[in-house]
């Protein structure tokens, strides 16, 4: 459990990216963005919270059928848009099942890392509209999210927290805040994983191989390594912030000024 304000609900991962000091003596403001994980089931009491949010927008990272197997409620008064970030062959929807087929070869931290980072040039076209519409102040209070609330997530809270000046090493903590507020999550999900990859190799658990394990733990946890490769991935593929700012996410200076004047103070 963590004691983060930020954290207002550590079951599904529910946070602020408000309270962030910036470059410039700044400081983001609260109630404008939320990140959180699937909010299907959500306990009565726990909706409460999320509708005291005032939200105006949610927005929905994850694939159609993951939607569909566990649909975002619906709130009065609030737009759910989806966007899917992410194709049904992604590398971690493969990976996940690989890693029970005892004849594939198991993931790795550094795929991982190597998908974080190619994400600027090959997939990045998913992204724009997300964070377009993230940036646009009216239509804050705004909430996106994907399953677990870490990793696609993960990637447009750092852009936009990067977009607002915050310094890499909070923006850093802000992403591996999500390892403390889901650990219960990850512990479950990685015992499973263990019982899983075991039942389908036919083996003892204590007899798992290391790299079983590991990837596992890969998939499971954010890592410093995946956000280092995604801004590493943005600077291979644009050259530098500026250009892809301009071109990658295709906004211009009205409109990033009108984003950090409404969220810093």
């Amino acid at each position: 459990m963590t004691n983060d304000p930020r954290v207002l609900l550590a079951s599904v991962n529910l946070r602020e990216l408000g309270g962030l000091a910036t470059h410039d003596g700044q400081q983001v403001r609260t109630g404008h963005l939320f990140r959180s994980g699937q909010l299907a089931d959500l306990a009565p009491e726990d909706r409460f919270t999320l509708e005291d949010l005032c939200l105006r927008t949610i927005v929905d990272l994850r694939r159609p059928a993951e939607v569909a197997t566990r649909p975002t409620p619906a709130l009065e008064g609030v737009e759910t848009v989806s966007l899917s970030v992410s194709n049904d062959d992604n590398e971690f929807f493969v990976a996940a099942n690989a890693m029970m087929d005892p004849t594939a070869k198991p993931l790795t931290a550094e795929q991982i890392s190597e998908y974080f980072r190619r994400l600027a040039s090959d997939r990045f076209d998913r992204y724009r509209p997300v964070l377009q519409l993230a940036t646009d102040p009216e239509r804050h209070p705004l909430l996106f999210h994907c399953t677990a609330g870490k990793d696609r997530t993960g990637v447009v809270a750092a852009i936009l927290l990067r977009l607002l000046g915050v310094a890499y090493d909070q923006i850093l903590e802000d992403y591996l805040l999500s390892n403390t507020a889901r650990r219960p999550w990850i512990e479950a999900n990685e015992a499973n994983h263990r019982r899983l990859i075991a039942q389908n190799l036919r083996i003892d658990e204590t007899d798992l191989p290391a790299e079983r394990l590991a990837a596992s733990q890969a998939l499971l946890w954010c890592r410093p390594s995946y956000l280092t490769a995604l801004f590493e991935g943005i600077d291979d593929r644009w050259g530098s912030w500026t250009t892809f700012v301009q071109n990658g996410l295709d906004l211009d200076d009205d409109q990033l000024n009108a984003f950090r004047s409404a969220l810093l103070g």
